[in-house]
């Protein structure tokens, strides 16, 4: 049984390097992928998201910018604990219709039903949004240098993935780069 995977791309393409999960996204989509890979970008839809992540999938790849506090444009993949989306402490799933916040996303998701895909976040250190009240169109330096990268990262990660599907006592581990 081949794995069924999701990569969403997110982010406010007027947002400066919020912009980062979609670019990646328009990456992705010109490179050929194993046919049970779909690639979606969702911009700023968080509901679609929630939606999607209730769907069958073995693997949801989350790619947006995630500040962490380290260097513009340093990667992450990080698991979140969806054991503790969902609960009463994460009762809030307001979702702003111009902006996606993925924990704020799959808490909605979590209220609504189960995730049973392994969940995965591909991160991106932003150096900025733009001005607050204005935002910023493109993507700043550093994290226009990083698309690439994340892109080999997210092929890589795909290829371990339906590995460990195909042989079960492998385990999969996250990365920082």
């Amino acid at each position: 049984m081949t794995a069924k995977i999701l990569v969403a791309g997110v982010g406010n393409i007027f947002l400066g390097d919020d912009a980062f999960g979609v670019e990646v996204a328009r990456s992705l989509s010109i490179r050929p992928l194993p046919e049970n890979v779909t690639v979606k970008d969702f911009g700023i839809r968080g509901f679609d998201l929630a939606y999607a992540l209730l769907d069958p999938w073995d693997t949801v790849i989350i790619v947006d910018a995630l500040p962490r506090g380290e260097a513009a444009g340093t990667l992450y993949v990080v698991e979140p604990n969806l054991a503790e989306i969902g609960g009463p402490a994460s009762a809030d799933t307001a979702i702003n219709p111009h902006g996606m916040d993925p924990v704020r996303v799959l808490n909605l998701a979590a209220s609504m039903g189960t995730i049973s895909a392994q969940v995965l976040i591909l991160g991106c250190e932003p150096h900025d949004f733009g001005d607050e009240l204005e935002g910023r169109m493109g993507l700043s330096t550093p994290v226009q240098a990083a698309i690439e990268e994340a892109s080999n990262m997210i092929e890589e990660l795909v290829g371990r993935i339906l590995r460990t599907k195909q042989n079960p006592s492998m385990q999969l581990q996250t990365v920082e780069r």
